[in-house]
């Protein structure tokens, strides 16, 4: 049996760079209809050179279905940094997903979860037999590293990826992919507005882990730690615990996608009609870096 190949795509992480790469510049790309499409655009650009790239046989995209999930439950506090999504970008959340049902690409998200548990359960679901290549921006991510499953991370500029595997890792790191959540649990996140430990940061939260492995570990023997790091966290235990399971991506998501129906087959004439509606120039360049893989059989 050959093994499959599969691309799960962090559609919201897509979306959201294309549009501010291109929005910046006052670019919004308005149809005759006045819908702006600079996100959709930029985001198949992005996916294209993805797919030209690693080559997968399958591709699935998986999206944030709202603000409010399991985790703003457990603390309020958690994203309410972000501002709201500007308003030219709200009519191409579903502009895009019907751009990516027009390549035949299974849309995959859960009310309550975020993408990125999704694809963490996707990836586990598929990783025993297949090759699982995620691709987003969010470092994340690189908790799901493991056997078969390799993460890739968008760098500034178009076709720039650094790729993420169990071989790798550690000398890129010095961690292993697990002790990345614990490293967020005593660090905190500010991207998405959870704390971690009051005075802890990366510098110190890493020696921490390297020395003890866990924050588990670290707290049994705290009493071997300089007083002022053991007086930071019996101070905010409470928050370095609640940090960690906010960290962690849940891979147990009741989402299922059989590989059969992401199973990519690139058919120009429905994509083209698709695009047509979009009222771009040069679609056949937007296009060009996936032609020459229509014919490629798994």
């Amino acid at each position: 049996m050959t093994t499959k190949k599969v691309l799960l795509v962090d559609g919201m992480a897509l979306l959201f760079r294309g549009f501010f790469a291109t929005s910046f510049r006052g670019n919004f790309m308005y149809n005759s209809k006045g819908v702006p499409t600079n996100g959709v655009y930029q985001f198949l650009r992005y996916l294209t050179d993805a797919i030209h790239t690693f080559e997968p046989s399958h591709v699935v995209c998986c999206w944030d279905m709202g603000s409010k999930t399991f985790r703003t439950e457990m603390y309020n506090g958690y994203k309410t940094n972000r501002d709201e999504p500007p308003v030219e970008l709200i009519p191409q959340f579903d502009l895009v997903k019907e751009v990516v049902e027009s390549f035949d690409i299974p849309n995959i998200g859960l009310e309550n979860f975020e993408a990125d548990d999704c694809m963490g359960t996707l990836a586990n679901m598929y990783n025993p037999e297949n090759d699982v290549f995620i691709l987003s921006g969010d470092q994340d991510l690189l908790q799901l590293v493991k056997e078969n499953i390799r993460v890739i991370i968008m760098r500034k500029g178009q076709g720039n990826y650094e790729v993420f595997d169990k071989d790798n890792f550690y000398e890129k790191k010095a961690l292993t992919p697990a002790q990345i959540i614990d490293l967020k649990g005593l660090m905190g996140d500010s991207s998405d507005n959870y704390p971690g430990v009051k005075g802890i940061g990366e510098k110190t939260a890493l020696k921490l882990l390297q020395e003890f492995g866990t924050i588990d570990e670290l707290v049994n023997n705290i009493e071997k730690l300089p007083k002022g790091v053991q007086n930071k966290l019996q101070t905010d235990m409470d928050m370095l615990y609640l940090s960690r399971t906010l960290a962690e991506i849940k891979c147990d998501v009741p989402i299922s996608c059989d590989l059969e129906d992401s199973k990519w087959n690139f058919k120009e004439e429905k994509v083209t009609s698709a695009l047509d509606k979009l009222e771009w120039k040069h679609v056949d360049r937007l296009l060009a870096p996936i032609k020459d893989q229509t014919s490629v059989s798994f």
